[in-house]
């Protein structure tokens, strides 16, 4: 029997087929749109974090600008002294209209100082430029171009010869002017010692936000290095103006403004050289046939050799019945018409660095880490002290009779009584109350006021 076809059988694969390739179309377009939203989705998050991450440099990297308007810019600054090189490297701030804040401070120090090589001058070079690389490491790259570069060689420069001192500064100025930096013609010089007294009363008075409020009544400065020691404030009686010697007046001019300020470095006064004067001995000098230098501001049968400006001196006390007066006599003898005094000075707050700080803290008068105020009696009454101690016992610093007498009536001779308050700190709002600090500060108002000579 003849089978017959089963269309039904037909006819649903007839209509199967399409249907299935139309499903499987669909399923496929569905899978293309899917797949294209994803990838452009992705695309513009890829884009728009680019963007961001890239407006995000531009806002850190243009020189100049900070967020909220805040003006950036950096200044560094390297203090040549007689035992080291220092770096520093600060960052201001600044809202237009206003005085600029650090925000930021870099240091770093290396040893010797620059008058060590002044036999071979290529020496040198390595330890500025190490320097050097901390700033650029401290600094953004696109900020080194606008950084003034500045070095200020202090009192181990001027004692040298000035042809050796000057091919020290000449091979500095070469690897400066090889660096990225702002580097200017006066960007190497020896500091003298006016200089050095103002850039400290410019660090003081911009810590403690003298320079930003006009009417404030600024501060004065008292320091005492081992060479030299410096003195400087702002007078307000018109009688100081009046009286005062020939260079012991020098004008400023900071943020658009002019001050007349008294300030002196006395060279040979430090506490260095103060005591080689004490001992009778000559600076520069070794004694005189080795000869043993007796003084009666040590410690009677006291032997023992001490060492200044690379010059070794035999050094001995004497015998006597009260070690002070004798010591307080003969640092009058040293100290005779050598100090200008001031009334003004009583009337002024002053702060005071360096020696005072150390000597002060040394015999507890304030704390070794944080400072603190004394009146000007407290070192004649420590003095005092020490001194008819080591009557009886030797010291363990042979020189704090001697060096106390001599703070006490320095400080006396500038004309300061025995109540007058001193500040004595090594930070202010927790920054170096160095030199360095108000140096580099002056020579970048500089730099402004002559690109807007009119402001």
């Amino acid at each position: 029997m003849r089978k017959i076809p089963n269309n039904g059988n037909l006819k649903m694969t007839k209509v199967a087929y399409p249907l299935g390739l139309f499903i499987c179309l669909f399923i496929y377009v569905a899978y293309i749109k899917w797949h294209w939203a994803s990838a452009t989705q992705a695309f513009f998050s890829i884009t728009e974090v680019a963007s961001g991450a890239r407006r995000g440099q531009q806002a850190h990297s243009l020189p100049g600008t900070a967020a909220r308007g805040h003006e950036v810019f950096y200044g560094i600054m390297f203090d040549a002294g007689s035992t080291g090189t220092r770096v520093h490297i600060f960052q201001f701030t600044r809202q237009p209209g206003e005085t600029p804040t650090l925000t930021h401070e870099t240091f770093k120090a290396l040893k010797p100082g620059l008058s060590a090589y002044a036999d071979d001058v290529e020496k040198s070079t390595s330890g500025i430029q190490e320097l050097l690389d901390v700033a650029k490491q401290d600094i953004p790259f696109d900020f080194w171009k606008a950084t003034p570069l500045v070095l200020k060689a202090t009192a181990g420069l001027r004692l040298l010869p000035g042809e050796k001192a000057q091919k020290l500064l000449q091979k500095v100025k070469e690897v400066f002017k090889a660096s990225p930096f702002l580097v200017g013609e006066d960007c190497v010089s020896i500091m003298n010692g006016t200089d050095e007294g103002v850039s400290a009363w410019i660090t003081v008075n911009f810590l403690t936000g003298s320079l930003k409020t006009p009417g404030r009544s600024s501060v004065g400065m008292l320091d005492l290095g081992g060479g030299s020691t410096q003195i400087t404030f702002l007078p307000r009686v018109e009688d100081t103006l009046q009286t005062s010697p020939p260079g012991y007046l020098t004008s400023l001019q900071m943020f658009n403004r002019t001050y007349k300020l008294y300030s002196y470095s006395y060279l040979g006064l430090g506490l260095m050289s103060a005591r080689l004067a004490i001992l009778g001995g000559m600076e520069g000098k070794p004694a005189e046939d080795g000869k043993e230098l007796v003084s009666p501001c040590l410690s009677p049968g006291f032997t023992g050799e001490w060492e200044h400006a690379e010059i070794t001196y035999r050094i001995s006390g004497q015998k006597a019945v009260n070690l002070h007066a004798l010591c307080a006599s003969r640092i009058s003898e040293i100290l005779q018409n050598k100090v200008h005094r001031t009334e003004e000075v009583k009337d002024v707050d002053f702060y005071a660095f360096s020696y005072y700080y150390d000597l002060a803290a040394n015999v507890g008068l304030i704390d070794v880490e944080k400072g603190g105020s004394l009146v000007v009696g407290d070192f004649d009454i420590a003095a005092k002290y020490v001194c008819r101690t080591a009557e009886t016992r030797p010291q363990g610093n042979p020189f704090l009779c001697m060096d106390l007498t001599y703070i006490s009536l320095l400080l006396q001779e500038f004309g300061f009584p025995e109540n007058k308050v001193l500040k004595l700190t090594r930070k202010i709002n927790n920054v170096e109350t160095s030199w360095a600090l108000g140096a580099i500060f002056h020579y970048i108002d500089s730099l402004n006021r002559q690109k807007s000579p009119a402001l």
